[in-house]
């Protein structure tokens, strides 16, 4: 079998290969770490490769195969890991300088969960910095490009994970979804996104951002894959304080059958789409339609002031979470004459430009005379909010919108950070409210450019969610490819 059948399997058949004897895993993950040998200088998805270790890994697998031992439902499948789990003894960075150099002594549940199940981890990727951005051009190292046009960004700011996914560096990749940075670059690169139930899946060993948001997810190619992947790291973890004492997702087979469902079109988020974009939803909706879903728009009104109060929730809890990062604990230090000045440069030199407005903006909205004013009626509309899909929910049994407002854009062409901060605006009332919702690729634009369709579900609704995105997935005629495969290069 040649590297270019491996690099093009999903996890579940890698992973029944694996089992069957069919080949074995260091062949899956020799193949894949070709592929990044021959592509990764064109894309930088990665801050640290892995590939000895990965070799070391897939050996261990198909030795334990060899001794009739039993594995995992992602035996020999490679995975890429996004650079804000901890992982003992694998330099964690954050994309950030001030954590250059760091090792973690212990390993994030996720990880913990995916290697339990067989899986192989071949890398650590690029974000934006502290996971605060939408385009993956904030981080302190490299910016990643987009596979399908390398001219564009591959989103934010679990960039590096989607752009590892599309390329074909590893079927399925882990990313953190604070609001929308595993969906919004789905759609951009063309491949499936999973932001879960908050609780559902552990955050230990994710260096937080905003933890009342935060939230880790599956990037993969296929919405079976995706399922699969969150079957494996969902459930409750005693490490995890905000872990859901008895919740899990469990996989079933998906046919995509949604005759009789409800489904509501989020009619605060049609304004300001691309006309690409809203072509591309209004397909959606004829398809489900086509397939007997009732489909039928609805208003979940105070989503609209969702982007305002994200933007002061999610950066105040930022200040206060990274106010740990001093140069004494973690990373890097730089000298000055007192503690003062050494905790004035160390962060002063450590943190990148957007890092440093959203502390200083989440400080401001935490300060005497304004935390009532900002912050306490932000977290006031986030109840508001929550209560409309609760509303929404009453009626339909899942709703849908774009993912991204936009196709992929090209580098440096988002100036100022409102216009960034858009990129977003569909993604964020769902990390407000804490329910799940994932993009589905379903269309490409005139460019051929991917736009994802976001498929949303009350708390601990993953199945239905699932079960309409592998109904979008099979009605799709649009299949992304990375640049050089659509070239011939």
């Amino acid at each position: 079998m040649s590297d270019h059948q491996f690099v093009e399997m999903s996890a579940v058949q890698i992973a029944a290969g694996v089992r069957s004897g069919a080949f074995s895993a260091v062949e899956v993950v020799s193949a894949h770490l070709s592929q990044i040998a021959n592509h990764e200088g064109e894309v930088r998805s990665f801050v640290t490769q892995m590939g000895d270790r990965a070799l070391a890994g897939a050996k261990a697998v198909d030795e334990k195969r060899a001794r009739g031992e039993e594995l995992g439902a992602l035996a020999g499948v490679p995975v890429a890991l996004k650079d804000n789990m901890a992982y003992r003894g694998v330099e964690t960075t954050c994309s950030s300088k001030i954590l250059k150099g760091w090792i973690p002594p212990y390993t994030a549940t996720v990880i913990e969960r995916l290697e339990s199940a067989g899986a192989i981890a071949i890398g650590k990727t690029n974000l934006d910095e502290f996971a605060m951005g939408s385009s993956t051009e904030n981080s302190a190292f490299s910016p990643t490009r987009n596979p399908i046009d390398l001219s564009r960004v591959p989103g934010g700011s679990s960039g590096g994970s989607a752009a590892s996914v599309a390329a074909r560096f590893a079927p399925i990749a882990i990313g953190s979804d604070t609001g929308g940075s595993i969906r919004q670059p789905a759609s951009l690169c063309g491949i499936v996104g999973v932001k879960p139930t908050y609780g559902l899946v552990s955050r230990y060993g994710l260096i937080a951002f905003a933890s009342s948001l935060d939230q880790i997810g599956p990037f993969a190619r296929s919405v079976e894959d995706s399922s699969l992947v969150l079957d494996v790291i969902s459930g409750h973890d005693d490490r995890d304080s905000t872990s859901l004492s008895s919740k899990s997702y469990s996989h079933q087979p998906l046919n995509g059958e949604v005759k009789g469902l409800r489904i509501g079109v989020i009619t605060e988020m049609l304004d300001g789409l691309s006309p690409d974009v809203e072509r591309a939803l209004n397909q959606a909706i004829e398809s489900l339609r086509a397939l007997g879903a009732i489909v039928e728009e609805v208003s979940v009104p105070a989503a609209k002031f969702g982007l305002t109060a994200y933007y002061l929730i999610a950066p105040a809890e930022a200040s206060s979470n990274l106010a740990r990062f001093d140069g004494v604990r973690y990373g890097v230090r730089v000298e000055g004459k007192d503690m003062n000045e050494t905790y004035e440069l160390t962060r002063g030199q450590g943190f990148g430009p957007e890092v440093k407005r959203r502390i200083m903006l989440g400080t401001y909205a935490l300060s005497a005379g304004y935390y009532d004013a900002l912050y306490g009626k932000a977290q006031k509309v986030r109840t508001l909010i929550a209560n409309d899909f609760d509303a929404a929910y009453g009626r339909f049994d899942a709703l849908i919108s774009a993912t991204s407002p936009t196709v992929a854009f090209e580098f440096d062409s988002k100036s100022d950070p409102l216009s960034m901060y858009m990129s977003d605006v569909c993604t964020i009332p769902s990390n407000l409210a804490g329910h799940p919702a994932m993009s589905v690729p379903f269309a490409g634009d005139e460019d051929g450019l991917p736009i994802g369709i976001q498929v949303l579900a009350p708390s601990f609704g993953e199945g239905v969610m699932f079960k309409v995105a592998a109904a979008l997935e099979a009605a799709a005629d649009y299949r992304p490819v990375p640049q050089w495969a659509s070239t011939g290069k």
